[in-house]
Parts: structure tokens; C-alpha cells; sequence
């Protein structure tokens, strides 16, 4: 393990739509951190998943089938099994002295209470800082119904006026599509209510913990949120 001093990890949270994934690209690009997108991590492991394919964990079977119906239900995977996948991939990074933003992790109090303290073990509290991105359930559908995803490299295109005229992936250039299923009203519905029961009371649980929670305006463009949390970084 290196030296842990000089590496911080940023954490934003917020209702889906709420810019966190536009956010972290932005400051992963701005400081050099790693961008940590948990429901990248957690797409790759279901997309394929084989009917019978499992995942062990501490002697415990989980159907990666039955991961990848939550997913695509707009239900909240199982924390156990996001728990591991997450703390496996931030372990790697921090034995290589990588500094992290991570977006939408922890999503359940189970993960919160598995993965925070792990991540403190091997960062340390005052090197972790976490934005709350605020915006009101209307705006979360409505940016969640209207944004895009890449079909080549599965790059989400958050809706945005600077964002809702492209047609082709930033990335890779690939034409840009709408994610069917996930992004659907009733599914977006789903999201929405899941976050505010089993992600929302996170904020408490890090308040008892002693982590200073800094709120931000999210309905605002992506400049000025990005500009409002640099104001508490640089």
C-alpha cells in the first residue's frame, strides 16, 4: 500500500439525473482522479450474465440473472452483491495511489455501512469529501426520460440545454440512443422512490459519522455546479 496522504476520493450523491456522472468526468478531468462510475461497474457484470451464472460471496450464491432483472427494472441491485464488486475495485485503485470521484456509491445503508468505513481505512477522513447534487423530482424525471446513451461504448449523455441537440458520442463518436427499459416513465418512477427510500438516508448515516455534507444546487448548468464545487476543493 502507498502512501495514503496525498490521495482524497470526492463522492457525489443525488437523485438520478441530478449531473453526478457529468460532474465526475468533469473533475476527473480537472484533478486527475480516476472516475469510479459504480453503474458502469455494475452494468458490465449483469449485461452478459449467463441464465445460470452466479457470484460467490462469503459462501453465499447470487444470481447474476437475477442482478440483471433488477437492474433493468430500475430496482436497486443487491447490496451485497454491489458491496463486493465496489470495494474489490476501490481496493486495486488504492493500491496503485489512485485518487477517486465516485458517483451514486454507496446506494444502500448496506453499502454505506460496508463500504464508508473501508474507504476510510484506506484514505482517511479528511481526504474524503461528499457533494449533495439537489434537484426536485420533476426535473429528475424529466432529464432521466429525455438523456441518451452512446451504442458503442455505452457513454451516458446526461439532458442538458448544452447537451440535447447531439447526436453522436463525445467519446467515441458513436451514434447516440436511448437506453429502452431503464429510462422508461415507470421505470424512472421506480428509480426515483428507491433513492429517496434506500439512498437518500445515507446523508444522515455520514452526518452521525462526522463527514461534512456539502450541498449543491443541481438544476443549475453544468458549469455553475461544477464551479460551486471547485469553490470547496482548489
Amino acid at each position: 500500500m502507498g502512501n495514503n496522504k496525498d490521495k482524497e476520493v470526492i463522492i457525489l450523491i443525488g437523485p438520478p439525473g441530478s449531473g453526478k456522472g457529468t460532474q465526475a468526468e468533469l473533475l476527473a478531468d480537472k484533478l486527475g482522479l480516476f472516475y469510479f462510475e459504480t453503474s458502469k461497474i455494475i452494468e458490465e457484470c449483469v449485461m452478459n450474465a449467463q441464465e445460470n451464472e452466479v457470484v460467490e460471496i462469503e459462501g453465499e450464491k447470487y444470481s447474476l440473472a437475477h442482478e440483471k432483472h433488477l437492474w433493468e427494472t430500475g430496482v436497486l441491485c443487491t447490496p451485497e452483491v454491489v458491496s463486493f464488486w465496489v470495494k474489490s475495485k476501490i481496493k486495486e485503485l488504492a493500491e496503485d495511489d489512485r485518487s477517486l470521484v465516485i458517483a451514486g456509491s454507496p446506494r444502500t445503508m448496506h453499502e454505506g455501512e460496508q463500504i464508508m468505513p473501508f474507504i476510510e481505512e484506506l484514505y482517511k477522513k479528511d481526504r474524503i469529501k461528499i457533494f449533495n447534487l439537489q434537484i426536485s423530482d420533476n426535473e429528475s424525471v424529466h432529464r432521466n426520460s429525455n438523456r441518451k446513451i452512446c451504442s458503442v461504448c455505452r457513454h451516458p449523455i446526461p439532458f442538458f440545454d448544452e447537451t440535447k441537440d447531439l447526436k453522436k458520442c463525445s467519446i467515441c463518436g458513436g451514434e447516440l440512443i436511448r437506453r429502452k427499459g431503464l429510462d422508461d416513465p415507470e421505470h424512472l418512477q421506480t428509480r426515483l422512490i428507491q433513492y429517496k427510500e434506500r439512498t437518500e438516508p445515507l446523508l444522515d448515516y455520514y452526518r452521525k459519522l462526522n463527514f461534512k455534507i456539502v450541498e449543491i444546487n443541481g438544476e443549475q448548468s453544468i458549469e455553475k455546479v461544477f464551479a460551486d464545487i471547485l469553490k470547496h476543493l482548489i
